[in-house]
């Protein structure tokens, strides 16, 4: 076999190209909805909604209800449950997520050790599995990643300046608690939908890293969402075909690819691109907060 040959070996498998787009589709919706988390200083809530939804996964099975349908509602449930705590009690974000997701991730054990598994298999679940996609699977994703968009171009305005400043926003008429409601909506629907790609353990990477690299080479928010949702992809894309060579689960190495265009982006922009991320938890960004100020909806 011919060096071409080997690099296109995989293309003949259905599965492998139900696997790559499915990747592509994953990676850019991670990038895309982990700017908003990333800003907003929630990193840890995609490693603890993925968690949660675990023991969704788990539970739906053993209750005779479809696994995504189950494992949907779960993770939206733990998503809600997550933002009424942070914002009713004097209990910090990180709290919440660690108390809510962690007992939900353990329930999961329990029944899987209890009841065994009759669901998808347990290492896919936790890392991702090139094997596993279905067209249910790229429905669902193309349907999630379709939605994410839509709702981002409806609300941006208002996501953007209750990201960046709530209390401004809410007295300038921004429904803030909607606005986080909805983005944890989104955020527990596109964990649901790309568990079965990158796996629960890595989710939380593929929202962090490419944000946090597309902070590192730019000062626009605009440009930001453009460029994270591009390197997820493009990331996606990579890792898939290396997981096919490797012979190693899918979210493995498409973590690696985002890990590995960190440190060139590092080695490249040194200690100023990295100065540039020191802001996103403070929403200090100067030219991010021009941009809200600009775009901000006023009241009647």
């Amino acid at each position: 076999m011919t060096f071409l040959e080997t690099l296109l070996d995989p293309f003949q498998y259905q599965f492998f190209i139900k696997g790559l787009v499915a990747a592509l589709l994953a990676g850019g919706l991670c990038g895309l909805i982990g700017v908003f988390i990333t800003l907003r200083g929630m990193s840890y809530i995609g490693h603890g909604l993925s968690h949660a939804i675990f023991g969704g996964y788990a539970a739906a099975p053993l209750l005779g209800i479809p696994i995504v349908l189950g494992a949907g509602l779960w993770g939206l449930a733990s998503a809600l449950a997550i933002n009424a705590v942070t914002r009713r009690h004097r209990i910090g974000a990180d709290a919440a997520i660690g108390v809510v997701t962690t007992a939900s991730f353990a329930l999961g054990v329990a029944l899987l050790t209890k009841f065994g598994n009759k669901g998808p298999a347990f290492d896919s679940l936790l890392f991702g599995s090139i094997n596993g996609v279905s067209i249910g699977d790229l429905l669902l994703l193309g349907g999630v990643f379709l939605g994410t968009i839509a709702i981002f171009t409806v609300l941006y305005r208002q996501l953007l300046f209750s990201t960046f400043d709530p209390e401004v926003a809410k007295v300038s008429g921004v429904n803030v608690g909607l606005m986080d409601t909805i983005l944890m909506v989104v955020l527990s629907m596109s964990i649901l939908a790309t568990l079965s790609i990158i796996g629960v353990t890595l989710v939380a990477a593929t929202l962090v890293i490419p944000p946090v690299v597309a902070r590192m080479l730019t000062d626009s928010f605009g440009r930001m969402l453009w460029i994270a949702t591009a390197l997820g992809t493009a990331a996606g894309a990579v890792g898939m075909y290396l997981s096919y060579q490797l012979e190693i689960p899918s979210g493995t190495t498409i973590v690696l690819v985002n890990a590995a265009v960190f440190l060139v982006v590092l080695l490249l922009k040194g200690a100023k691109g990295l100065g540039r991320t020191a802001g996103l938890d403070d929403h200090t960004d100067a030219s991010a907060t021009g941009l809200v100020t600009a775009s901000a909806p006023t009241r009647a």
